[in-house]
């Protein structure tokens, strides 16, 4: 085993456990230098991705789908990367997957769902309940989720520091009878690994929330930031953060 997946494993000690056959490793949450709040270049995360063994990886930048699109093709062959974006609601923020355009940010948050949904895409709740992040608040998501706009919420986040927060997710999931995600919420390269779902392989959306639903979280807390060091991050500019 190569000395970089050693080193993976030793920051996520899951991924020394094999997925079963037929089944892929998919981080439901991740970020690039595209968000506002992040400075892992692509290259950083192709490096990372290959590492820690992830199969699917769902690119959700805030308010941006630039970085998403461009890993596609650099991750072409390696890992799948599933378009996203994690949209500012004048309430919170709402995570859209499998998107073919971007979403602007600041609209309700019922309506930002419905546009997701209008392009086929997947209505993914990220850290509801986390005070320390900007989400949807418990008014906004019971609304939206009684009117039938979310179809999966975020019942493990690694960035999310009290587990108390993470098991009130999965109870207001499995209340609602919605699908429970888990991913890792990188910002750094190293955090890649810290958490996904195992799940069966899928094909297209609505097979990847049915599989999402027969699958596992797999996780733990880690938010560790990046040692820091001299570097060059190219400029890129996204304006809506």
């Amino acid at each position: 085993m190569a000395m970089a997946a050693l080193a993976a494993i030793e920051r996520h000690p899951h991924l020394a456990q094999p997925c079963p056959d037929g089944w892929v490793r998919v981080d439901m949450h991740s970020h690039t230098m595209f968000s506002g709040d992040s400075t892992t270049t692509l290259d950083e995360i192709v490096e990372s991705v290959v590492e820690a063994g992830i199969d699917v990886l769902c690119v959700t930048d805030h308010n941006a789908i630039e970085g998403a699109v461009r890993l596609q093709k650099a991750l072409d062959g390696v890992c799948r990367v599933i378009v996203g974006e994690e949209v500012r609601t004048h309430t919170g923020e709402i995570i859209g997957l499998f998107m073919t355009q971007k979403v602007s940010y600041g609209a309700s948050a019922a309506d930002t769902a419905s546009q997701i949904r209008d392009q086929g895409g997947i209505v993914y709740i990220p850290h509801p309940f986390d005070p320390m992040r900007r989400n949807l608040t418990e008014e906004s998501l019971i609304q939206i989720t009684e009117m039938g706009l979310v179809d999966a919420i975020e019942g493990h986040n690694a960035k999310t520091s009290l587990q108390s927060l993470n098991k009130r997710a999965v109870a207001f999931g499995e209340h609602y009878d919605l699908a429970l995600g888990s991913g890792s919420d990188a910002h750094v390269p190293h955090a890649l690994g810290s958490a996904y779902m195992q799940m069966p392989d899928f094909d297209g959306p609505q097979d990847f929330l049915a599989k999402v639903r027969e699958g596992e979280i797999i996780g733990h807390h880690w938010d560790k930031a990046r040692p820091w060091s001299a570097r060059i991050v190219p400029s890129v500019v996204n304006d809506d953060y």
